[in-house]
C-alpha cells in the first residue's frame, strides 16, 4: 500500500484517479479547494477508511508524508480559468512550487498534469513532445497556457537542481462522467444542449479538429507514467490520436441523444486552436505499449448516461 496525494482530487479527472488508486489498494489523500471540483464527485469514497479529503488551496504550502504526488490542481476549462486569470497563473506556478517543495522534502515522486495547450495553435500536426509550441503570451488563454508551460519549467529545474523525481504528462482533450455541466468544454456543452433540446453552439464553422480521449484511458497512462523508472521524466503526450471535426462531434451527439436541437454558429474565440492531435509514439514506447482503447462512440454512451442522470432527464 502506497500513500498517495492527489491535488485537485475532487475534480473531473482527479476524482476518477482517486477511485482508481483506492481500487488498487492504496491510501489516498484528496486535496481540493472546490473552485471547480465538487464534493459530489468523491462523496461515495468517504466511507473508505483509506480515503481522506482536505479542503486546501495549493497556492499555500501543505505538509504531509506521502509516497507519491499527482499534481492535478488547476481550473482546466476556458470559462473557469478565464474567470480569474491571475488566480489561474498562481495555481499553476505557486502550486507547482509548493508541491515540488513538498516532494523535495519528503523525497517522493511527483507527477505534473500538464496540457496539450502548451502547444498553443500548433504549426506542426500532429504534435510531438519535441514541438515547442505556438502560444500567445498575452491572450485570453495565456493564464492557463503559460501557467502550465512555466510549471513544466519548474518541474524540470527542480529535477536538475534538486534531483526531485518528476513525471510530466501532457493531457489532450479528455471527457467522461463527472465532467462539470457548465465547464464550457465542447463535449459537455454539446451533450447538455442536446439533452435539453437547446441550440448546439459551434464556434467558428466547425471545421476545427480535436482528438477526444476517454478518462479511463488517461488514468491508465497516468499510472503507468508514475510507475516508470526515475530516468523517465517526460513530458509525454497522453491523448487519443483519433481526429474529429467539431461538426462531426456535434452530429454524432445529436444522433446518439435523438435530440431535436439545431446547430448555431458563433465567432471563433481568440487564440482557439484550429487543429489538435497528439503524437503518442513516445507513450507507446515507454509505457508498455499504452494506447487508448475506448472509441469515441463508446465513451460518449457512458458520458451521455451520466448527464442524463445528473440533469434528471
Amino acid at each position: 500500500m502506497k500513500r498517495i496525494l492527489v491535488t485537485g482530487g475532487a475534480g473531473f479527472i482527479g476524482s476518477h484517479l482517486c477511485e482508481r488508486l483506492l481500487k488498487e489498494g492504496n491510501e489516498v489523500l484528496c486535496l481540493d479547494n472546490y473552485f471547480t471540483g465538487s464534493k459530489r464527485n468523491v462523496a461515495h469514497l468517504l466511507q473508505n477508511p483509506y480515503f481522506e479529503v482536505i479542503r486546501h488551496d495549493v497556492t499555500t504550502p501543505f505538509y504531509v508524508e506521502v509516497d507519491e504526488i499527482f499534481n492535478l490542481a488547476c481550473p482546466a476549462s476556458p470559462i473557469h480559468y478565464q474567470y480569474n486569470p491571475i488566480k489561474t497563473v498562481k495555481t499553476s506556478v505557486m502550486g507547482a512550487i509548493n508541491m515540488l517543495g513538498l516532494a523535495k522534502r519528503i523525497k517522493s515522486k511527483i507527477l505534473q498534469a500538464s496540457t496539450s495547450e502548451v502547444y498553443g495553435d500548433p504549426a506542426i500536426h500532429p504534435q510531438p513532445e519535441s514541438y515547442w509550441g505556438n502560444v500567445n503570451p498575452i491572450g485570453i488563454r495565456s493564464c492557463y497556457d503559460e501557467g502550465k508551460r512555466c510549471a513544466e519549467t519548474l518541474f524540470t529545474d527542480y529535477h536538475h537542481q534538486n534531483q526531485v523525481r518528476i513525471k510530466i504528462i501532457r493531457i489532450f482533450n479528455t471527457y467522461g462522467p463527472k465532467m462539470h455541466p457548465d465547464d464550457g468544454r465542447v463535449v459537455s456543452n454539446f451533450i447538455v444542449q442536446a439533452l435539453k433540446n437547446e441550440e448546439i453552439t459551434i464556434y467558428g464553422d466547425g471545421s476545427q479538429s480535436r482528438s477526444f480521449q476517454y478518462v479511463d484511458d488517461l488514468l491508465e497512462g497516468m499510472i503507468r507514467m508514475m510507475n516508470t523508472g526515475d530516468d523517465i521524466t517526460g513530458p509525454v503526450n497522453l491523448g487519443n490520436p483519433g481526429e474529429f471535426t467539431i461538426l462531426e462531434l456535434a452530429e454524432l451527439i445529436l444522433k446518439m441523444t435523438g435530440s431535436q436541437s439545431k446547430l448555431t454558429f458563433l465567432p471563433l474565440p481568440q487564440d482557439d486552436p484550429v487543429q489538435r492531435q497528439p503524437d503518442i509514439s513516445l507513450a507507446r514506447e515507454i509505457l508498455d505499449g499504452w494506447s487508448p482503447r475506448v472509441d469515441l462512440e463508446t465513451g460518449l454512451e457512458s458520458t451521455i448516461a451520466y448527464f442524463k442522470d445528473l440533469l434528471k432527464l
